[in-house]
């Protein structure tokens, strides 16, 4: 395959669609933005594409709470073609409110059934954070390790920013947690510049563990609430103009793994 297609699925209240297109256009991908309406009503095909990306913005206001319509439409509408598009091998992102509505839909952690295992719920600071952050990959278990095909080769550190009021990622209960951490499926966490733990405002909104974010079982869906899209190029970092910085923003080497894996394997 010499381009892969990208579907950036948007409905009303969506506002990071065109920089996540952006982000997979230089990684090297053909991007289509496609509403969600379209597939609902069989205009467009889900199977025609390789990666399924859900942008960041505030899907129908966040009605009812973050992510939680959109969420419901691809479960009851859409989850037979969801479903498939997952058992053919291909990938899924979903950041900040695409992250929120994976989680509401059922589709991370990861299961078969569309059920609701986590959430992603008001800060602790009770506030809308906008800052950048620090990440982490932790270190996963060598037993029954998830490897995650968006974070192969990423540098142990990366800084991107964030901006959301739901962000605090929380498990249904410890054996959800207890299943991520022994499957390796936190692939971000919150930390300082030297890879530490830490609290506010490193970790913008209290969640467990300083979860930031998770993929499924496969490796192949990762949500997560920091915006890749928006460090791209190293003149986004914010401190470009005083600091040597590489030339590629920290978030782009997410799209391009995406992109060589499909070009490989879909």
């Amino acid at each position: 395959m010499k381009k892969p297609k990208v579907c950036v699925l948007r409905t009303a209240g969506t506002n990071c669609d065109k920089e996540t297109a952006f982000a997979f256009s230089k990684a090297g991908a053909v991007v289509e933005l496609a509403h969600v309406n379209k597939f609902i009503s069989g205009i467009k095909d889900l199977s025609d594409y390789q990666i399924l990306a859900l942008p960041g913005g505030f899907s129908y206001g966040d009605d009812i709470a973050a992510g939680k319509i959109l969420a419901n439409e691809l479960r009851y509408k859409l989850a037979d073609d969801i479903r498939k598009f997952i058992e053919d091998g291909k990938l899924i992102i979903g950041i900040c409110n695409g992250f929120q509505i994976l989680v509401k839909a059922g589709l991370l952690p990861g299961n078969a059934e569309f059920k609701q295992e986590a959430s992603l719920i008001i800060n602790d600071s009770g506030k809308f954070e906008d800052r950048w952050v620090y990440l982490k990959s932790p270190v996963t278990s060598h037993q029954s390790p998830v490897k995650c095909v968006w974070t192969k080769d990423l540098p142990e550190v990366i800084y991107l920013p964030v901006a959301h009021g739901e962000g605090k990622f929380v498990a249904q209960d410890k054996a959800v947690l207890q299943r991520l951490n022994k499957n390796g499926q936190v692939i971000f966490q919150y930390c300082d510049d030297k890879g530490r733990a830490c609290g506010y405002p490193g970790n913008p909104n209290g969640s467990t563990d300083g979860i930031a974010g998770i993929c499924d079982e496969t490796g192949r869906i990762l949500g997560l609430m920091p915006h890749p899209e928006r460090h791209i190029v190293f003149s986004q970092h914010p401190r470009w103009a005083s600091q040597k910085v590489k030339p590629q923003g920290g978030g782009l080497g997410i799209f391009i793994n995406a992109v060589n894996y499909a070009k490989k394997r879909l």
